[in-house]
């Protein structure tokens, strides 16, 4: 997948900014506040419907403007002529076009411009609390397998409604109607084990696709290992009705808990990812390079899994996040984006200093563009 051409209105510290890209490295360079990770952000809209960044899509709209537009021409292996454009205004929300037909659910373009974003926000996936862990699992799953978001859009959906249910009767004081509370129970079991199940799966498959990127970054001989933690007693090996099974079990036993509480005590909600390297928890044993070394070979490996799945490279959003890096490992990494293993990288850095000895920007396939105060200020291609 190749990002020809992007145009932004009224998107942060964007007025009116149109961009084209070279097929292989793109680093957009500026002192901060420019207005370069703006860019990446606009970019994961089109292919995600949202922000890395901000929870609140108001957040993005600039100052005074009445809406936002962001527009871009994507070339792939499977589509060959995309142009995707996305709309949100205050009032009503975000809506999406695709080569101008309006998409009746924003959730239909997720899976069609696979991404993957590198950014200093993914010490959070190791460091972090267990939904940052979900998030990046969901993450890829809903690129991976469209039905998987919908499952999991639904399940939400069918939780929320539960715990309403349960809530109302712990403030009353009485339990749920019995007939109201188990249709909302089929409908949880149902959705979660088909959530779970897809979690399964991808575990299975993932685990290769993490020690590969792991070994490609990092030359000591450690050994990443992701462990699924999920319904008790769940055999890694269970399909869906398996699944099932265990779910209503462990739903029936926690019943009365559960209306003490006012909320859903189990399922896919509550599951966790524990990252080990070595057999040692990352998230407590690990020193802070290898909480990053570790971060960088899971999204490594969430862009093989995508390519190998989708049959479509993955853009590459990489914000920020070589100064953190020693020279060595910046200097490998950018040989790595340089391969044929990679399609198009998009690259936000303060300086090119890192990147000038690596990188033949005058060469084709490649660019370099200077942004300022929400401006292209020059191209170097």
């Amino acid at each position: 997948m190749i990002l020809r051409e992007l145009r932004l209105h009224a998107f942060r510290a964007h007025a009116e900014t149109r961009l084209t890209f070279a097929p292989k490295v793109n680093l957009l360079v500026g002192p901060n506040g420019a207005g370069k990770t703006n860019v990446l952000e606009a970019i994961h809209y089109l292919c995600l419907t949202k922000s890395f960044i901000a929870s609140n899509d108001g957040y993005v709209l600039r100052q005074g403007a009445p809406f936002f537009e962001v527009e871009g021409l994507f070339e792939g292996e499977q589509r060959s002529h995309l142009r995707v454009r996305l709309v949100y205004m205050p009032e009503e929300g975000k809506r999406m076009f695709v080569n101008g037909a309006p998409l009746e659910r924003l959730a239909q373009v997720v899976g069609m411009l696979p991404v993957v974003v590198f950014s200093p926000l993914d010490q959070a996936i190791t460091a972090g609390g267990p939904e940052e862990r979900r998030r990046f699992l969901d993450n890829i799953l809903s690129q991976a397998r469209p039905v998987y978001l919908d499952h999991l859009l639904k399940y939400r959906r069918a939780l929320r409604q539960r715990n309403v249910l349960l809530a109302e009767g712990r403030r009353r004081g009485v339990a749920p109607a019995p007939a109201l509370l188990a249709s909302w129970d089929a409908e949880l079991v149902t959705l979660g084990s088909r959530v779970i199940a897809s979690r399964l799966r991808f575990m299975r498959a993932f685990a290769g696709f993490l020690e590969e990127a792991y070994a490609r970054i990092e030359s000591v001989a450690e050994r990443p290992t992701i462990t699924y933690v999920t319904l008790d007693g769940l055999d890694p090996e269970a399909d869906e009705e398996e699944v099932a099974e265990v779910f209503r079990a462990r739903l029936a036993r926690l019943a009365r808990r559960e209306q003490q509480r006012g909320r859903t005590l189990i399922g896919p909600h509550l599951d966790e990812l524990i990252f080990s390297l070595n057999g040692l928890e990352v998230r407590r044993y690990a020193s802070q390079g290898q909480h990053r070394t570790f971060g960088m070979a899971l999204k490594l490996a969430q862009f093989f899994y995508l390519k190998d799945r989708l049959g479509e490279t993955p853009l590459l959003l990489l914000d920020d996040i070589f100064d953190n890096l020693d020279p060595a490992r910046t200097e490998g990494f950018l040989h790595l984006l340089q391969s044929e293993a990679i399609g198009q990288s998009l690259i936000t850095a303060a300086r090119s200093g890192p990147f000038d000895a690596v990188v033949p920007f005058e060469a084709a396939g490649h660019q370099m563009v200077r942004v300022a105060a929400g401006a292209v200020c020059d191209v170097v291609a």
